[in-house]
């Protein structure tokens, strides 16, 4: 019988860490944002379902987000202004993602191929239309991040938390205005003012 080492590689993710560029005043990897983003979208569909009338799948939205940045094991974090600094950067990260990818799903057994490579490339059934939810839930744990660490007085996070709330508002998600209104706000309070 041939091990498999798929799992104990998804187990370094808590090694890769986040926000590279800045001066953060704790340290986050991508296992606690990717549990973070995955509470995120599965919230982000649920207020789709229930406010817009929608039908998809939140389970499977959670899902996608706990594997959304999984390659990154592979590839580490690319900082956001370098990974976007131009199309042929972001396409060319984009191809070394799926080739992350390809490597992870060679660690399985075959007959769990296919189920993951779904997952780690959100090619599933219905995933095209999950993809904004993970997206905006992805946007919005880094906003948190910025608010968190803004309440720890690190000014560091300012021009973050300005550009990706506005990168949240041009999504143009109304689920995403819902969680904004109603749920971000927390966020910003004590732990004695919570509950």
């Amino acid at each position: 019988m041939t091990q498999s080492h798929f799992y104990a590689m998804l187990s370094r993710m808590k090694y890769i860490s986040r926000w590279g560029l800045m001066n953060n005043t704790r340290l986050e990897n991508i296992s606690e944002h990717s549990q973070q983003v995955a509470i995120l979208a599965h919230c982000l569909v649920l207020i789709h379902n229930k406010r817009f009338g929608g039908s998809l799948d939140p389970e499977r939205a959670a899902l996608l987000a706990v594997f959304h940045d999984a390659t990154e094991i592979i590839t580490g974090d690319l900082p956001t202004p370098i990974k976007y600094a131009n199309r042929e950067i972001l396409d060319s990260y984009r191809e070394i993602e799926d080739r992350a990818a390809d490597r992870l799903c060679s660690l399985l057994p075959g007959d769990f191929r296919a189920d993951y490579e779904a997952i780690l490339k959100q090619s599933g059934e219905g995933d095209e239309a999950l993809r904004p939810f993970v997206k905006a839930a992805d946007r919005f744990s880094a906003l948190i991040k910025c608010i968190e660490e803004m309440r720890m007085g690190n000014d560091e996070f300012r021009r973050a938390r300005e550009t990706i709330a506005e990168s949240i508002r041009a999504m143009q998600l109304p689920e995403a205005e819902v969680f904004e209104r109603e749920f971000l706000p927390a966020f910003s309070l004590p732990l004695d003012e919570l509950g």
